[in-house]
């Protein structure tokens, strides 16, 4: 039952317990129980809400930076990729294969404010070899969710 109310959760974390617990075929109290032993285990860390800053008049930007970095002996990629993420324009960072090692999202409400923190704060960092600036110019669709769906999706669904 744990996944399940995980995805669920992931989909859609403002259903109400009794709305969860009809999805799951069991009672609110359990789904409660099960809540609180998910958040006391530190595998749920936070519910958030998914927000099309374009649709407000305040300027809000978004950048993915591709960060080449030089590990630390001993303590390899973990300690720059913590002194990165406690700024408090990072979002996200996190450690990836391929032609660079850490991606971080930035946020910012313009685009020199962004350009300001990477040239003053990320790319001085000692361990940073280069940084790969690149600006959200449009979200089409992010964590699963489509903004602005202007399309009729007429595929039919194929089952497996």
């Amino acid at each position: 039952m744990k996944k399940e109310l995980l995805s669920i959760l992931k989909n859609n974390c403002r259903l109400s317990v009794e709305e969860m617990a009809v999805m799951l075929g069991t009672t609110s109290d359990e789904v409660k129980n099960a809540m609180k032993e998910l958040d006391e285990k530190g595998i749920i860390l936070a519910y958030n809400a998914l927000i099309d800053w374009e649709k407000l008049d305040d300027q809000y930007v978004t950048a993915y930076i591709e960060v080449k970095v030089t590990p630390q002996r001993g303590q390899g990629f973990d300690k720059v990729a913590e002194r990165i993420y406690k700024y408090p324009q990072v979002t996200a960072c996190s450690l990836v294969s391929g032609g660079f090692d850490l991606f971080v999202v930035v946020e910012g409400r313009t685009m020199k404010e962004v350009a300001l923190f990477v040239a003053e704060k990320l790319a001085p960092i000692d361990s940073v070899m280069s940084c790969a600036t690149h600006f959200v110019l449009k979200k089409y669709k992010d964590s699963g969710v489509i903004f602005n769906k202007t399309y009729v999706d007429d595929r039919e669904a194929v089952v497996l």
